[in-house]
């Protein structure tokens, strides 16, 4: 099964356990025993899934940096031994890179020839995105609960799940060749001449853009050795520059950004003032009719409460337009990162496509710089830290994406 019939799948069990328990709540009562074991089937099905999903998103991980630049088995093994910690306690004490973190900062400046501001470090390494705090004064103490820790709620970060195709390892900038039109074919009467036609070419460009987040860090903070500080650094930077990049896949085209799905000359629009199943179907129509296919659609949550509450048909026992995670048979992926257009009322957007026409192309290798000398963090014993990458996005083919942006939400 690919990646998104095995979420589909899941979903499906997830609405089926949820029909069982809303059921015997409507009813005041437990879960009878067939019930019962019904919902543990369902539950050892779901979790059998979830392992299948996990290995199906390393697969499709694994596939899309292995449409950029090779990378060898040497070179995986090589970034799985850089610790993110070690890097920043070098910096922190004026100190040079040992071991792993140097072989590879060594290795990524004679692969690219640029010489590092900072120290490389493997964008793999902050690619883990557990969402975690961005100050961490409450999770020093005597006894500490990593496995406790109280995280905060945050954007989820999604676009890169839906797909996206990702180039590693760039040096000047990209240019992708790109059909533009075909050969024509034409009937002709007897010993007539055929027109001549050509095929000609566009080209998709990338080019570097520069991502960055700045945050200090205490020295007691930095300088523990426990594990889960170690995933903690790593969360929350992955966090600020991961958001960057996803905002930018979805929204992108500000100053000094790369241009997202949303400003994308060329996406096809659709309107769904009148929020209904006919609407839902004109959008996939026109997919269709570009020959493209769509794999989600992504949505901002107020949006997807009014799918969840908004009823295909006026028909006794008609279906909500999303039901189980699932619209029109494709998952609904669901995101602050989704702008909403301010006005009276406020309107939300939903996109639908085949989000693998985006490319994220990475130039940059994570780049980090410790600053232990900064005024500020200096009085207090600690340090700046400053991460950065370089990154540019294209969509391939603007047509494969369609967009709604006048539901009215509030």
């Amino acid at each position: 099964m690919t990646l998104q019939e095995i979420r589909e799948k899941k979903a499906a069990k997830v609405a089926e356990m949820r029909s069982l328990l809303a059921k015997a709540e409507t009813e005041k009562r437990s879960l009878s025993a067939d019930e019962s074991s019904k919902f543990d089937a369902l539950k050892a099905e779901i979790t059998g899934l979830e392992a299948d999903e996990q290995r199906a998103m390393f697969m499709a991980e694994t596939e899309r940096r292995m449409q950029g630049a090779p990378v060898e088995r040497q070179q995986v093994d090589l970034e799985s031994r850089v610790s993110l910690l070690d890097v920043l306690k070098a910096g922190m004490e004026g100190r040079s890179l040992t071991g792993a973190a140097l072989e590879y900062s060594q290795e990524t400046e004679r692969r690219t020839g640029r010489k590092a501001s900072g120290m490389f470090v493997p964008l793999s390494l902050l690619e883990r995105r557990v969402n975690l705090t961005s100050t961490a004064s409450q999770v020093v103490a005597t006894d500490l609960r990593a496995d406790q820790f109280i995280e905060p709620f945050r954007n989820k970060l999604l676009a890169r799940q839906l797909g996206a195709r990702v180039l590693t390892g760039l040096t000047g900038n990209v240019d992708i060749p790109a059909y533009g039109s075909g050969v024509t074919s034409g009937w002709v009467a007897e010993n007539g001449a055929l027109s001549a036609s050509d095929m000609t070419f566009a080209k998709k460009s990338l080019a570097p853009k520069h991502v960055g987040a700045l945050s200090e860090m205490s020295r007691q903070l930095i300088q523990q050795s426990s594990p889960a500080i170690e995933q903690l650094l790593r969360d929350d930077m992955s966090f600020a520059l991961a958001q960057a990049l996803d905002t930018a896949m979805i929204n992108g085209g500000g100053s000094n950004q790369p241009t997202g799905i949303l400003p994308t000359v060329g996406i096809q629009t659709a309107s769904l003032a009148t929020l209904d199943w006919a609407g839902i179907n004109a959008m996939l129509q026109k997919l269709e009719l570009s020959n493209a296919t769509a794999n989600a659609w992504l949505t901002h949550p107020q949006v997807a409460t009014k799918l969840r509450t908004t009823l295909k048909s006026a028909t006794a026992g008609a279906q909500y337009l999303v039901e189980g995670g699932l619209m029109a048979e494709l998952g609904v992926s669901v995101t602050n990162q989704v702008p909403v257009k301010t006005g009276s009322p406020n309107k939300g957007r939903l996109i639908l496509g085949d989000f693998s026409q985006v490319i994220l192309g990475l130039w940059s290798e994570l780049d980090i710089l410790v600053n232990p000398f900064d005024s500020t963090a200096y009085a207090r014993g600690g340090v700046l830290v400053r991460a950065m990458a370089t990154a540019d996005i294209v969509i391939r083919h603007p047509e494969a994406f369609v967009v709604a942006d006048d539901i009215a939400i509030s």
